[in-house]
């Protein structure tokens, strides 16, 4: 599949075709076509392992953080980028000595909802991208990402905050839930020198919009959508 224009992101891999966050999820995806696999980090025991909630790392079964980056560094992965969402504090030293290990440090983006993971992995290793992920409506009224913003506007001005942060480099991108994204975001974005990906985009005439609005990079759990 040649390349489109914008980059082709895998949500957990090919979560449509394969269990999210597994190497068989991986596989499918590199199979059908993808640019970048994207995959949930937590910590469980005294490991990384790849989850999205607790929920999923409390059912066992779960692939190893150092298991998956063996795998996703072998030759056939290597024109494969990867987007790393970090699910809460207190993993960063362990990622960035697995990416490092592994070689993978450079092809890698670690995104995540909660600031003080990103500021952790920037002191860490100066060298990473790093994206801040934004959600829906609900995810926003958690609070998670923004903790120093006062309570009584911490999402009233979210979009202003996200955006400070691109202009300070504080991040380099912004990983946005479909519903928000239209045409004055994206602009403001690349304004500061950004880049804006959008998830998890189901629906083909979704990503055909998108598409053509000119975002960096879309996530959908069915890769075979970009087809």
């Amino acid at each position: 599949m040649s390349s489109p224009g914008f980059e082709r992101i895998g949500h957990g891999g090919a979560s449509a075709l394969a269990p999210a966050n597994t190497l068989a999820s991986f596989d499918a995806a590199r199979d059908v076509g993808i640019d970048t696999v994207e995959f949930d980090v937590r910590a469980w025991g005294r490991e990384l392992v790849l989850a999205h909630t607790v929920f999923h790392a409390r059912r066992g079964g779960n692939i190893r953080l150092r298991e998956a980056l063996a795998h996703l560094s072998a030759p056939r992965f290597s024109d494969i980028g990867l987007n790393v969402d970090v699910k809460h504090v207190g993993c960063e030293q362990a990622l960035i000595d697995g990416l490092r290990d592994a070689g993978l440090l450079h092809r890698t983006l670690i995104s995540s909802q909660v600031p003080a993971v990103l500021d952790r992995v920037r002191a860490l290793e100066p060298r990473a991208r790093v994206g801040v992920s934004v959600g829906g409506r609900v995810a926003r009224m958690c609070g998670a990402y923004l903790q120093k913003v006062p309570p009584s506007r911490r999402w009233r001005d979210w979009r202003a905050q996200v955006l400070a942060g691109l202009e300070s480099r504080r991040w380099d991108a912004l990983m946005a839930q479909h519903r928000l994204v239209g045409a004055s975001l994206l602009e403001e974005v690349v304004a500061r020198r950004g880049l804006l990906y959008v998830w998890t985009v189901n629906e083909r005439r979704s990503i055909d919009r998108l598409r053509a609005l000119g975002v960096h990079g879309i996530a959908t759990s069915d890769p075979r959508l970009f087809a």
